[in-house]
């Protein structure tokens, strides 16, 4: 399957088999991830105590392909230990928007990290200020030297019961979803000036009554909402009735679906 095809998930049911809904696929999710964060956890194996792993804080950039770029100095206890084994992992986590960190998205990208190539080095110089503008103060010092982090598999955590291994060729094929940016604004103001128009969804295409929803997530295919019913708190996941690309784009297609609902109601 392609990185750029949308996968299904499926559920343990013990009543009638729910229609799948497409969702873009872990690939997706991991480079949307890792585009929207700056700093991560990088785990390089110890000299001092070989077989244990050493964890750095690490402000990184992003190449074409996804792979992350560190700009690292030989002092730093972690290049040492590069540069005896390249092998390495990177954690790359979503802040909380809610408090729940272990509903959050987090990714791990396992592989090796080594200098990056001459003709490559311009271009990583480029991305890396774009992404970290206080680093020109230093990062023309001889001590400091670009690494790049080449994955070879990886592994998604998009919450509760989401989760799976990533391959790292499906990883550097795909691109962030083209909401990634405008996203936080979109759930905010659903979820300040909206919440009745997501209840009434909530129970036209997913068949749940609820008291109170708040968007917890939006992509180019649809959107999560987390429901208050009777019978507690309960997830569902929405298709929009087209695949959208911008923040208009989601308004139009929602205000749609609020409107068909309510003729249908």
């Amino acid at each position: 399957m392609s990185s750029n095809e949308p996968v299904s998930r499926q559920h343990a049911s013990t009543g009638p088999a729910m229609p799948q809904l497409p969702e873009p696929s872990h690939a997706e999710r991991v480079r949307t991830l890792i585009s929207l964060t700056s700093v991560a956890t990088l785990s390089t194996i110890s000299r001092k105590h070989p077989g244990y792993p050493f964890g750095s804080l690490m402000p990184f950039a992003l190449d074409s392909s996804g792979r992350p770029i560190f700009l690292i100095s030989n002092m730093a206890m972690h290049t040492q230990n590069l540069k005896a084994d390249p092998r390495c992992s990177l954690f790359v986590g979503q802040p909380a928007a809610d408090g729940d960190v272990l509903g959050s998205a987090r990714a791990t990208l396992i592989g090796n990290a080594e200098p990056v190539p001459d003709n490559d080095l311009a271009e990583a110089r480029e991305r890396y200020l774009a992404r970290h503008e206080n680093s020109r103060y230093w990062i023309d010092f001889p001590d400091f030297n670009f690494f790049r982090l080449q994955p070879v598999d990886l592994y998604y955590v998009g919450g509760f019961g989401v989760m799976g291994w990533v391959e790292a060729a499906d990883y550097e094929c795909a691109v962030p979803d083209p909401l990634a940016e405008t996203a936080p604004g979109i759930l905010a103001h659903m979820n300040a000036d909206h919440v009745d128009s997501m209840i009434l969804l909530a129970a036209s295409h997913a068949g749940i009554n609820a008291s109170e929803a708040t968007m917890t997530s939006v992509d180019r295919l649809g959107f999560s909402l987390r429901l208050k019913t009777n019978d507690g708190i309960k997830g569902t996941r929405i298709n929009f009735l087209h695949e959208v690309a911008t923040p208009q784009e989601t308004r139009t297609v929602l205000v749609g679906m609020v409107r068909q609902a309510k003729v249908q109601s």
